[in-house]
């Protein structure tokens, strides 16, 4: 790979990154010498990375300035009903192709992020790579980029449905029972009970932005 193109990849991946993690929020004006600044890379790549983000929906037009993309009603329900039907056909698919050792690592994840319940920020992360970590035991790998999108594009919600008052309990209790379901192998009741959870999740924000609005 060349300089060029490595540069680019790494200007992308750093704006990702950083919208994900709450650095740049729904809303925020991304200027490319502040980010070229910011992240020690030169404006080209920068300027490359942000005409990928925003081809992506990432980022959105606000006169001739690039900001980060905010989700609204519509948009989120959307989301939401995709990523429902994805998430469940990887846990079908895990339920079929998962080696054991990746049964196992699930099944360690799980436990490990009991201790995590009550910090939704840090939970949250973790939810994150317990979904990949169903995504990658799918053995899809286009199954994989699109989810790789969806979940991309969450990042654009400002909030978490886990900070909500006991949703990560009831949320690390669906999760071991999505991860026993794959290390049964049974495919139905592995897809249902993942689409099952992030139809929870959904109404859990729903009610959130309810709440907010009142």
């Amino acid at each position: 790979m060349n300089q060029s193109r490595s540069n680019q990849k790494d200007a992308y991946a750093l704006i990702l990154e950083a919208i994900d993690s709450g650095v740049y929020k729904p809303g925020d004006r991304l200027v490319e010498s502040d980010l070229a600044e910011r992240f020690g890379v030169s404006r080209t790549p920068i300027r490359e990375a942000l005409q990928r983000l925003e081809t992506q929906s990432l980022l959105e037009r606000d006169g001739r300035s690039l900001i980060v993309a905010s989700l609204d009603h519509n948009q989120m329900a959307e989301l939401y009903v995709v990523r429902r039907e994805l998430e469940g056909l990887a846990a079908r698919l895990a339920a079929r192709h998962a080696t054991e050792e990746e049964i196992r690592v699930l099944q360690e994840m799980v436990e490990a992020d009991d201790q995590l319940v009550g910090d939704p920020a840090a939970l949250s992360k973790a939810n994150r790579r317990f979904h990949e970590q169903i995504h990658l035991a799918s053995h899809n790998r286009y199954l994989v980029q699109q989810l790789d999108l969806v979940h991309r594009t969450m990042a654009l919600m400002a909030t978490t449905s886990l900070a909500a008052e006991g949703r990560s309990e009831i949320a690390q209790c669906e999760h071991k029972g999505i991860v026993d379901a794959i290390s049964r192998r049974d495919e139905d009741a592995a897809g249902q009970a993942l689409k099952d959870h992030i139809s929870i999740a959904f109404m859990t924000r729903l009610k959130q932005d309810a709440k907010g609005r009142s």
